[in-house]
């Protein structure tokens, strides 16, 4: 009888001693799944690629508000860090240096980094059509022949300003020792030089044709010179481009989705500000591009931003630098980009 008793205790604690060792097995293997678990989320985190943006102040920024209000709220696919400059000089050390990763400059100037860096650059998208204009006082200086004998004052001498007018002068059988350029290095010299009567007519982009309007009620716009272009283009038909996207071919080749990514981005971007008119015109003046958000509002739509890629890219963009390159080769670099500046995807 004793000896039974024994040896059923002996079984029940064998059979307890089983549960226990079960019950701190599957605790074991709880605990590693749950650290896997963790383990596989960190891993499998998505890393952003960090992106480098640069930008000029003004409607090439402009078209990008709503993507730069999107990343300072975590919600772009990149990590990106944007940099805004007055003037291409600033955002071509970034690009030469490796600082920057991309960045949004005038078209003639992204062919003449092009063939100063040897190629190392490429065209992404055209961010910029026509935003030129010119602003006077004076009614009758509605034409190009009528500025004969004029002075006109206008910023950037070598960007697209001077050699937008160069160009439209030659084409109406006028030079420019036909008239007298002063060039200043911002726009708000030009509005000074005119609202102090320095000068005729002054040339100069939207959005700071809106703001000097604003600033002097006197002041009006003359001539779209856009409409200028596109009635001596004729047949040939070809755009004047603004504003262009450029990204270092060494960072594009080891970094292809995260462009691809920025591209689509900027679309977005673009098209927001353009449908949004309002609520973009409120994040423009929050990034200090234009001091009121009422002023931007009323500039934005004349500011020609728009997001052209792919073939009408490079068919757009080799028009107009062909113009370029006919009326003066140093425009453009010394010779015309080859195919592989632009970018298709």
């Amino acid at each position: 009888m004793k000896r039974g008793i024994a040896f059923l205790l002996s079984c029940l604690l064998a059979v307890s001693m089983l549960l226990v060792g079960c019950g701190a097995k599957t605790e074991g293997t709880t605990k590693s799944t749950s650290e896997e678990v963790t383990a596989d989320s960190t891993t499998n985190e998505v890393q952003k690629t960090k992106v480098r943006v640069g930008s000029l102040k003004g409607p090439t920024s402009i078209g990008l508000v709503s993507l730069m209000e999107r990343s300072e709220n975590g919600e772009a696919t990149n990590e990106y860090e944007f940099q805004m400059e007055p003037a291409a000089d600033g955002l071509m050390a970034g690009i030469l240096k490796g600082d920057l990763d991309i960045a949004l400059i005038p078209a003639n100037a992204a062919s003449i980094w092009y063939n100063k860096m040897e190629g190392a650059v490429q065209v992404l998208d055209i961010n910029t059509l026509g935003v030129l204009y010119m602003v006077s006082s004076d009614d009758s200086l509605t034409t190009i022949e009528s500025l004969k004998g004029k002075t006109i004052v206008l910023t950037g001498k070598g960007n697209t300003p001077d050699y937008t007018l160069q160009y439209l002068l030659k084409e109406h059988g006028l030079t420019t020792d036909d008239v007298k350029l002063e060039y200043k290095a911002e726009a708000a010299e030009v509005v000074s030089a005119l609202s102090k009567g320095q000068a005729d007519i002054g040339l100069l982009p939207q959005p700071f044709v809106t703001v000097a309007c604003a600033q002097n009620d006197q002041l009006k716009v003359v001539m779209d010179m856009t409409e200028q272009w596109n009635q001596v283009q004729g047949e040939e038909k070809s755009q004047l481009v603004t504003g262009v996207t450029i990204v270092r071919k060494e960072f594009l080749e080891q970094n292809k989705e995260a462009v691809e990514a920025f591209m689509e981005e900027q679309k977005e971007s673009t098209t927001y500000v353009n449908e949004n008119v309002e609520e973009a015109a409120e994040l423009v003046a929050k990034l200090g591009i234009i001091e009121k958000a009422p002023l931007a509002q009323k500039a934005i739509p004349k500011c020609n931003i728009t997001y052209i890629d792919g073939q009408e890219m490079k068919e757009a963009l080799s028009g107009y630098l062909n113009v370029l390159y006919e009326l003066d080769k140093t425009m453009v670099g010394g010779q015309l980009p080859a195919d592989d500046f632009y970018y298709l995807p």
